[in-house]
């Protein structure tokens, strides 16, 4: 069983009607959901998409799925997207695809969020994934410094031998907790340090989980 294209199949089926303005994710799981509303799109369905990330503009884009700026729209109907872990509150860690600001964004201004997820991604306490936090690149290593004084060993995240560089032309400082304990608090400290733009903790905005149970059956939770 493919479980991710399960689970992103289905939050189209069960999620997306007609005239919707849809939040479409960023990543491997949510890349079956963007297939398959292409597919209800070429079989009569009319939606506008916002993209939560240049790779995703490009791949609605060549599926024919219409696609609206953010900056365009008064509300999100609702956001599909995919984490890197989730636990039993519904707090996420993503970015790990390097998007976290822009499908932070896009989150908080859905009316409803969704997240899509394998069953490995479903953790009883996050911090077994790096934590990316998103930096201005102006005083970078500083910026490290002092993200380090929370208790974590850093990496700023490399692609070719040099920093990545995000959507919004920011480095993103990859962060490794042995178990992040207090999630929302630690979310609140780190975007309180200056050169920090956003960081990857989804905390109280998953309205629902869609995942594989130990049956390998398909749940909305």
């Amino acid at each position: 069983m493919n479980e991710k294209a399960a689970v992103g199949e289905q939050a189209a089926k069960e999620y997306i009607k007609d005239g919707m303005i849809v939040g479409l994710g960023t990543g491997s799981t949510v890349y079956y959901t963007i297939v398959k509303i292409a597919e209800m799109i070429r079989n009569g369905l009319t939606i506008s998409g916002v993209a939560t990330s240049v790779q995703t503009e490009k791949l609605a884009k060549s599926l024919g799925i219409p696609l609206l700026d953010l900056n365009m729209v008064e509300k999100i109907d609702i956001a599909i997207d995919g984490a890197d872990e989730i636990d039993p509150q519904f707090y996420a860690i993503k970015g790990g695809g390097g998007a976290l600001l822009r499908e932070k964004l896009i989150a908080k201004h859905a009316d409803q969020f969704i997240v899509v997820v394998d069953s490995k991604k479903m953790v009883k306490k996050l911090g077994s994934f790096p934590l990316p936090v998103e930096v201005v690149p102006f005083g970078a290593k500083l910026t490290e410094k002092t993200i380090q004084q929370f208790g974590c060993k850093t990496v700023i995240r490399k692609k070719e031998g040099k920093p990545f560089v995000t959507d919004n032309g920011n480095y993103i400082i990859d962060c490794y907790f042995s178990s992040i304990n207090q999630p929302k608090e630690l979310a609140e400290a780190l975007n309180c340090v200056p050169g920090v733009v956003e960081n990857g903790l989804f905390i109280d905005m998953v309205h629902h989980v869609i995942t594989v149970n130990e049956d390998k059956k398909v749940i909305i939770v």
